[in-house]
């Protein structure tokens, strides 16, 4: 018996299948920004101080302040806000995407089963007698097999697995952001809350000095300017007291908001906080080529830039002839007569469907190779981006750490200074105006003392978002790493080499 040639020739147009793709395979260009030798030099923003330290950015770096509280305040946020329940099913739609992708092509088939009474025209039989009425039959199945000869499908779950990437890298990001946000609110809910506390000591302090020159004034040492001008000294730091109360209630209403709760069913230890949290070491920072690894921004202009790069040979494909082999049987003719021999049909062979490139199909190639060019000059920009933010908060850090330093040393004097001059004063051996500026060094000293501590805690959050810390998910006990089945972590792989090819 011999086989018939289309069943001979199948495993060579398979293979021929197998090796063929259309469109470029896609890597990162050599000349891409990420390739360039300053983006993977060390980071010098601090400019070598001791702020910060060389070693990697840990995963929970929100865990360096050491504080319950607001460690558990960022695993609420992880599991309530809405940024990223948003997130979350954007990246459920896009590997739903590219599980229609995967489905595409291959094997297919169906079924079918008509029954009807019909007058068929005897002239489509080219017969001249009218054929009578009758109860017709048809049931059939057929199966087909799509091959992929030029690689188009490929390509579309190409693109669709660096779109599904993509979408992973930016929930990532919605994650930092969110964790950044949470911090942030807390630093400056505790900040606000040390400024106030400030406040009212130093017009504490103020009114006990007014009170002293008016008991001076009443013993015959004093006059009545002096005491106008201790008042109105009080006055103005009790202006300043509803400042700091409404910082603190805005913070803890976006505190709320991140945690899609009241202000009111935030946690105890909020409202009591009443220090700024503090990093007790070195910031880790790592260097500029674990930056890029780590930031789900650059990662996703990456993914963007690969997806458009297999556009280009979806787009490509479509110039090229469909090939699908297929088989179908069943029974055709009159109702009563269907499983007999008479009504048995079957057929198998190869259909080749081909669409001339017109209606502008090669222009949709030269817009594919556009958006290609687009989404590498916006990967560029987002490197530089990465680069600019991370350098220029590593700057601000180290500046207003180094401002912090100084004031703590001028907090130091003027308090002693203050204490002196108001001892003096009472004495009689220094003047009023005297007394009354060293307490309003004093005043004054505290405020910016306690604003710069406020203002090196949030340069510490604004450091770690621009290093893209905290995306990374908790792996689950005993756990063995798999890259491969973690998208998260396979998108994380160096971007500066290859990404993989579509033929693989």
């Amino acid at each position: 018996m011999k086989m018939p040639r289309a069943l001979v020739l199948t495993p060579f147009v398979l293979a021929l299948a197998a090796c063929f793709t259309v469109g470029p395979d896609y890597s990162v260009p050599k000349d891409a920004v990420v390739n360039a030798p300053f983006v993977n030099a060390p980071l010098d923003g601090a400019g070598g101080q001791s702020t910060v330290s060389s070693g990697p950015v840990p995963a929970h770096w929100w865990r360096l302040y050491d504080d319950p509280i607001l460690d558990d305040l960022v695993q609420q946020a992880m599991a309530s806000n809405t940024d990223l329940r948003v997130a979350a099913a954007n990246l459920g739609r896009s590997r739903a995407a590219l599980s229609v992708a995967q489905a595409q092509g291959g094997f297919s088939g169906g079924t079918s089963a008509a029954f009807k009474r019909a007058q068929e025209s005897a002239e489509q039989y080219l017969l001249t007698e009218k054929i009578p009425v009758a109860n017709e039959g048809d049931i059939g199945i057929n199966i087909s097999y799509e091959l992929d000869l030029f690689g188009t499908i490929r390509r579309g779950v190409e693109a669709a697995r660096a779109d599904s990437d993509a979408t992973q890298a930016a929930a990532d990001l919605a994650r930092i952001t969110v964790v950044a946000d949470v911090v942030r609110a807390y630093v400056q809910n505790c900040s606000a809350a040390e400024e106030l506390g400030i406040a009212q000591r130093s017009l504490d302090l103020q009114r006990q000095r007014v009170s002293v020159s008016r008991r001076l004034q009443q013993a015959g040492r004093g006059n009545a300017p002096d005491v106008t001008s201790g008042q109105t000294q009080v006055e103005t730091l009790s202006a300043n007291i509803p400042v700091y109360t409404a910082r603190r209630r805005i913070a803890q209403y976006q505190l709320a908001t991140l945690l899609a709760r009241s202000p009111a069913d935030l946690p105890k230890g909020v409202f009591a906080c009443n220090r700024t949290p503090v990093i007790a070491q070195p910031l880790p920072v790592g260097d500029g080529a674990a930056l890029l690894r780590r930031r789900p921004d650059v990662r996703e202009a990456e993914r963007k830039l690969a997806g458009s790069t297999a556009r280009i040979g979806v787009a490509t494909g479509a110039l090229f002839p469909t090939v699908t082999l297929g088989a179908s049987a069943g029974l055709t003719g009159i109702l009563e007569d269907l499983g007999t021999q008479p009504t048995a049909r079957w057929g198998f062979g190869p259909l080749i469907s081909w669409t001339f490139p017109v209606n502008g199909q090669r222009g949709r190639i030269q817009e594919a190779q556009y958006g290609a060019d687009a989404a590498l000059a916006q990967f560029d920009g987002v490197v530089l981006k990465a680069l600019r933010e991370t350098q220029s908060s590593l700057a601000t850090y180290a500046a207003d750490y180094t401002r912090a330093d100084a004031l703590t040393a001028a907090q130091k004097s003027a308090a002693e200074s203050a204490d002196q001059t108001h001892r003096f004063y009472v004495a009689g051996r220094e003047s009023f105006i005297a007394d009354l500026d060293a307490t309003r060094t004093l005043t004054s000293t505290n405020g910016q003392l306690a604003a710069a501590k406020g203002q090196v805690a949030l340069d510490q959050v604004n450091l770690f978002l621009a290093l893209g810390g905290g995306w990374e998910m908790d792996p689950a006990p005993n756990a063995v790493p798999n890259p491969a089945s973690d998208p998260a972590k396979a998108a994380a792989a160096p971007v500066g080499a290859s990404a993989g090819t579509a033929s693989q």
